[in-house]
């Protein structure tokens, strides 16, 4: 945990945007549509914190439902194991926050 939260605070204000001149490879027979472009975008700043807030409140609610429940448990996967899944995003979820209330805390020097 230690190391997370220093590399949240180097790259606090940061994101990665990279753009490939590859065409993207598509499986034949698969949903993915044709395309001719491709971007990849790497981002770690602590604004990805409400993402996970809005999944959290998405699985909550699909959770409450138990929506999809049958499909996942008929390919033998345990119930048990959403109710893990959802521990572990909180705690992401946690994590970024505190990481954001860290931040918030220390002086902004950089110059523009």
């Amino acid at each position: 945990k230690q190391w997370y939260q220093r590399r949240v605070a180097i790259t606090a204000g940061g994101f990665k945007v990279g753009i490939n001149h590859r065409l993207p490879v598509v499986v034949p027979g698969s949903d993915m549509a044709v395309t001719n472009r491709s971007l990849c975008v790497l981002s770690n700043n602590t604004a990805i914190g409400e993402a996970w807030h809005n999944l959290d409140l998405k699985f909550d609610k699909l959770w409450s439902k138990r929506a999809f429940v049958h499909w996942y448990v008929n390919e033998c996967m345990e119930e048990g194991e959403f109710s893990e899944a959802r521990e572990n995003l909180a705690m992401l979820e946690q994590d970024y926050q505190s990481a954001f209330d860290m931040g918030r805390d220390e002086p902004d020097d950089t110059e523009f």
